[in-house]
């Protein structure tokens, strides 16, 4: 069988086929195809798309999917094909060949010194080609775009070539640290790169396809402080072409520090404190530095704004180790910030170069606002009391409201102050001293807290008591009275006053005495006045007596008195009486002149001035002579010369005072002559001086009665007895101390045996009520409960119990009292501590004890027995009832549950009322044992890497997860295969690398065993896992098989029998191993199905066909039948085409 490239030769066509081809060329006329000619002298297609990689060789040949060319209507044709535009550098050149009945448009890059094809210059080039035939003219046009095919000419190159990076030492594992780029100009795979390390580094890894730097080892600053690494850029075409140069080289410097990479961060837990707290604290705050070593230790944390007077500070106290508390440095002025502060925190840590914190806003809320703030229960008290209150009287009691656990009651220094004493635990104001001494109606106290910032007045309003007795004006009154004032005349006016009030001070006056006495007192007024005449003579002269005044107090009447004396004036109102009248006698003529005749005497009972006689009638011739003084009657003259010889003398004589004249008396004398007796002369007595002498012996009684009354003594206003306790005042009492405020206790009893205020008695606690638990009723002397009693707090006293009298002075006694206090099931259990925290291993036993907690209970008996309990529904832990002691009930598991808390209730025993309880947390932490193995996550891996990775890639990250804390958490992996080296594992990271290069075609899978173990002691602990690493194969077929021949001619018979071979075809390809290998098909043709070939050797077959052709080209040129046929055309496919023309 002949194979001839070019023409059809030997047999003509048979007519049937001429006519056939005559046919066609009528139909494609008719048409008016695209290009259309005269005769249909035209392209098949306007536009043809072919492609020609850069670089090409010259006369390569471009390839396009259909063919190109024109179809011969008249095989005479002479068809010539030249590029008339687009190649402006003449890269191409347009060639003929004919085939049958097709002119073939080929295309293929000039020879010689041509440019080269460069697609990074230039990808596209639309030409415009005519076609036409010699001799004739026919002419037709069409584009051919030609688009250039990338080659793996360039290689990657790195921009820029050196980095540098600064990288903490404390960089966890897998962190991205640095990123290097390079760029490859090809297109498609060419432009792939892989980067790798060109030395072997454990420390670190690059991504082949991001160039990302990974840190895949822990960092040691002690003991390398720079790493200097070479990375490759390595293009994937050249080692795919066998060539393992290295296109590009980048350094990268990565200089490890100890920095301070992390500022502290703060955070805040704002707590608002009860106004009960002693040294209150506002918020908690810890502060946290992710840094290692003194980068992450906290130098301070600083309040730097909001807090203008300077009233917080941070203490730092708190359980862990940056943990401060905000707390007051002194009292927080509230009212000028009623919102509260904002204060601005900010925190440094001892790093280099030092970090400072995000300042961090904290509110400080006002707690006066949120809770009750503490005053006073009353701004203003006001009491009062009984002026008679002696010392230790109850005045008040003041509290704060809530009361605080330190509070201190103080009476601020003031004049009030003195007469008052309180008590400064529980604000029991009492009396001093005696108010009664003091002239004072109001007293004001001031009572203050501790620190002085809260204050209450307490005003004490005294009762007015009848405790003054009315005061004279005077020590004592002296007044004088004639004797002559009529009846009725007042004679002075006493006056008292009274310091007390209402009928207290009202007074009343009397005269105190036993005897009558002419005057009489005004009982309102004081005015004493006489009552009868008053007689000087019969009279005592002076009267001394008593003036009472008193008031109308209760219960008993204040009275005083005063020494009032009247003295009587002697007023001249008696006339003298004469002792003897109607006198008679004779005297001789001879009586001698100057003798002594007779004497008169008168009495003047007034006693004021001497009597003077005085002749009144019967002397006018003068003989006598009445001595003025003495009342002698004295002859003047002789009677014997005058003449008269026997005779009668009446003389009438009278007495006078100077002022008033007795009644005359007669004197009759008779003239004898002779001898005459001596007593010659008689009178009438008038017993005047007996009268007198009577009047006298009544004064002298008077006077002697008032004397007496001067020695009285008013043993009703005497003091003499002192008060006296009963005799059934006891020695002790005894009381519960839940007696609520007010119960009665005792009712002391007393006596004093004088009458009035001496004997009123009042009772009094002088001393020994510490707590100020007890009042007395001061009057009643009813003992009572006054504020709670505490017998845990004091289970004791001894009140001293003191009465006084009213009197003056007063008198008081006092006895001792003690107050046994019992108890009450009045106090809760109360725990040692707040709460309690204790550490246990995990793998501690069933059984084991780990902590005891204690109560105490204050109160005694069964009241302060104590019974433990767990509240919290747990099965891991119980108690001791009796001990308090916490054991382990069931088995533990810190993964499972790290920590516990729980309620822990200690509850008394109390027989009677209701018990009382208390409830503490017990956190319980589990420390770790090493009994978790580490768990790989997941269980296994599943990798797929591509066979032309570099050694040195990390194609899987190893991951576990051990809950073991400490060493036994740290995980360290290894390989249990390797495969003769080709894998290795970071042991600390769990990174699996590249050690040597993969090849699909030898090997496609691998199944790595990995061990992770954890550095757990005394046993550390370990597991397997697996991962699968598939290699994927990548695309090493370079090479498109190719055909030497464009186009093979061949012929058969067409009686041949089925199975006859007809022609053999060879293509060539430059790939190696199974790359190289060709299949053979036949895709297309109009002998597609008549045909058959061998996939291997490529022999065509006749099936039932007569004549095949073999174009290098996919379109067929399809004919109708095999009976009609002069040719078939069949399209032969290995990635590369072939068109065959069998003639028959």
């Amino acid at each position: 069988m002949d194979i001839t490239m070019g023409y059809c030769v030997g047999t003509r066509p048979p007519p049937s086929c001429l006519i056939l081809l005559l046919l066609k060329l009528l139909a494609t006329v008719s048409q008016g195809l695209p290009g259309t000619g005269p005769l249909g002298f035209h392209f098949t297609h306007s536009v043809y798309n072919a492609t020609v990689y850069e670089n090409s060789a010259a006369r390569t040949y471009v390839h396009s999917q259909g063919r190109m060319g024109i179809t011969l209507i008249d095989l005479s044709w002479d068809v010539k094909y030249r590029i008339v535009s687009g190649d402006e550098e003449g890269f191409f050149k347009a060639e003929e060949v004919i085939i049958a009945d097709f002119c073939f448009l080929r295309i293929r890059t000039k020879g010689g010194n041509s440019a080269i094809l460069n697609r990074e210059i230039q990808d596209n080039y639309l030409l415009i080609v005519k076609g036409s035939v010699r001799g004739e003219d026919l002419e037709a046009w069409t584009k051919v775009n030609i688009q250039v095919l990338d080659m793996n000419d360039l290689r990657p190159l790195f921009s820029p070539t050196t980095y540098s990076v600064t990288i903490a030492e404390s960089t966890p594992l897998r962190t991205s640290v640095a990123q290097v780029t390079a760029t490859d100009a090809d297109i498609g795979s060419n432009g792939e790169f892989y980067y790798y390390f060109k030395n072997k580094v454990d420390l670190f890894s690059v991504h082949p396809t991001s160039g990302v730097i990974s840190l895949s080892g822990r960092l040691n600053y002690d003991e390398k402080n720079r790493y200097d690494l070479e990375i490759l850029a390595v293009d994937r075409g050249m080692k795919l072409y066998g060539n393992n140069g290295v296109s590009s080289t980048a350094k990268l410097y990565v200089h490890i520090e100890r920095i301070n990479e992390h500022a502290p961060t703060i955070h805040v837990v704002t707590h608002v404190p009860s106004s009960l707290d002693r040294e209150p604290t506002y918020a908690v705050v810890t502060v946290d530095d992710l840094d290692e070593g003194a980068n992450g230790e906290i130098e301070s944390v600083s309040i730097v704004a909001g807090d203008p007077l300077d009233q917080f500070f941070l203490a730092k106290e708190g359980k862990w180790m940056n943990e401060y508390k905000i707390k007051e440095r002194k009292k927080v002025d509230w009212e000028s910030f009623p919102y509260g502060y904002n204060l601005t925190l900010q925190a440094k840590d001892k790093g280099s170069p030092q970090k400072f914190s995000a300042v961090r806003i904290v509110h400080i809320a006002n707690p006066q606002r949120d809770s009750v703030p503490v005053r006073f229960e009353k701004e203003m008290y006001d009491v009062s009391i009984s002026e008679f209150s002696p010392p230790g009287v109850v005045v008040a009691i003041v509290k704060l409201s809530p009361e605080p656990l330190d509070v201190e009651y103080k009476l601020s220094p003031g004049e009030d102050a003195q007469y008052f004493k309180i008590n400064p635990r529980s604000g029991l104001i009492v009396t001093a001293q005696p108010l009664n001494t003091v002239k004072k109606e109001v007293y004001k106290l001031d009572v203050t807290n501790k620190e002085g910032d809260l204050k209450a007045q307490v005003t004490i309003g005294i009762e007015d008591a009848n405790d003054h007795t009315p005061e004279f004006q005077q020590p004592l009154y002296d007044a004088f009275v004639n004797e002559s004032v009529p009846v009725g005349t007042s004679v002075l006016m006493v006056s008292a006053s009274d310091k007390d009030k209402g009928e207290n001070g009202y007074i009343t006056y009397s005269i105190a005495s036993l005897n009558l006495l002419p005057f009489a007192i005004n009982q309102f007024t004081g005015v004493i006045s006489t009552t009868e005449e008053l007689d000087f003579e019969s009279s005592p002269e002076t009267y001394r007596f008593i003036v009472r005044a008193s008031d109308w107090g209760s219960p008993y009447r204040h009275e005083s008195e005063v020494n009032v004396t009247i003295r009587i004036g002697n007023v001249n109102d008696n006339s003298p009486l004469f002792e003897k009248v109607a006198c008679q006698g004779v005297i001789s003529y001879d009586f001698p002149v100057g003798g002594h005749i007779t004497a008169v005497s008168a009495i003047d009972i007034d006693e004021l001035e001497l009597v003077k006689y005085k002749i009144i009638s019967g002397n006018e011739l003068g003989f006598f002579y009445l001595n003025p003084d003495s009342g002698v009657l004295q002859l003047k003259k002789s009677l014997m010369n005058s003449g008269i010889k026997n005779g009668n003398f009446a003389l009438r004589i009278t007495a006078t005072d100077g002022e008033n004249f007795a009644d005359p008396m007669s004197v009759n004398i008779s003239v004898l002559h002779g001898k005459v007796s001596s007593k010659s002369f008689s009178c009438r007595e008038t017993r005047v001086a007996q009268k007198l002498a009577e009047k006298l012996l009544i004064k002298a009684k008077a006077n002697g009665k008032l004397n007496l009354e001067d020695g009285f003594l008013d043993f009703y206003s005497v003091n003499r007895q002192g008060p006296h306790f009963d005799k059934s005042f006891p020695s002790d009492v005894a009381v519960k101390e839940n007696l609520p405020v007010g119960a009665n206790i005792l009712k002391i009893k007393a006596y004093d045996a004088d009458s009035g205020f001496n004997g009123k008695v009042l009772f009094t606690i002088s001393d020994g009520n510490t707590d100020s638990c007890f009042n007395i009723d001061m009057e009643t002397g009813q003992l009572k409960v006054l504020l709670p009693m505490d017998r845990e707090h004091t289970d004791l006293y001894l009140l001293n119990i003191t009465i006084y009298d009213l009197g003056n002075p007063q008198k008081s006694s006092w006895r001792l009292l003690t107050i046994n206090v019992e108890d009450a099931n009045d106090n809760s259990p109360v725990f040692l501590q707040d709460s309690y925290s204790v550490n246990i291993l995990e793998s501690s036993s069933i059984g084991t004890e780990i902590i005891q907690v204690e109560a105490r209970d204050k109160d005694l008996g069964s009241n302060g027995e104590v019974t433990y309990s767990v509240l919290t529904d747990t099965q891991q832990f119980a108690i001791n009832s009796s001990t308090g002691i916490i054991y382990v009930a069931d088995q533990l598991d810190r993964e499972s549950k790290a920590n516990y808390s729980l309620k822990i209730e200690a509850r008394d025993k109390a027989e009677s009322g209701q018990q009382l309880f208390s409830v503490v947390t017990l956190k319980v932490f589990l420390d770790d044992v090493n009994d978790c193995s580490p768990a790989f996550i997941p269980s296994s891996y599943s990798v797929k890497v591509l066979e032309d990775l570099p050694v040195g890639t990390v194609i899987a990250w190893l991951e576990t997860h051990d809950p073991d804390l400490g060493l036994g958490g740290q995980v360290r992996y290894s390989l249990v295969n390797d495969y003769n080296g080709r894998f290795e594992i970071d042991k600390a990271s769990g990174a699996i690398r590249l050690s040597k290069e993969l090849d699909y075609e030898k090997q496609q899978f691998y199944n790595l065993t990995v061990r992770a173990k954890d550095k757990g002691r005394p046993v550390s602990l370990s597991s397997v896992s697996f991962v699968e690493v598939e290699v994927v194969d990548v695309n090493e077929n370079l090479h498109t098989p190719y055909f030497p021949d464009f186009a093979v001619v061949g012929s058969v018979k067409e009686n041949s029998r089925i199975g006859t071979s007809v022609l053999q075809v060879a293509a060539q390809d430059e790939d190696s191993g199974r790359d190289g290998e060709i299949q053979y098909s036949i895709r297309d043709g109009s002998g597609l199905g008549r045909f058959n070939i061998d996939d291997e050797s490529v022999k065509l077959c006749w099936s039932d066909i007569a004549v095949v052709a073999f174009m290098f080209h996919r379109h067929i040129w399809p004919l109708n039948d095999r009976h009609s046929h002069c040719g078939y055309s069949i399209n032969i496919w290995q990635y590369a085409s072939a068109s065959v023309f069998v003639i028959g």
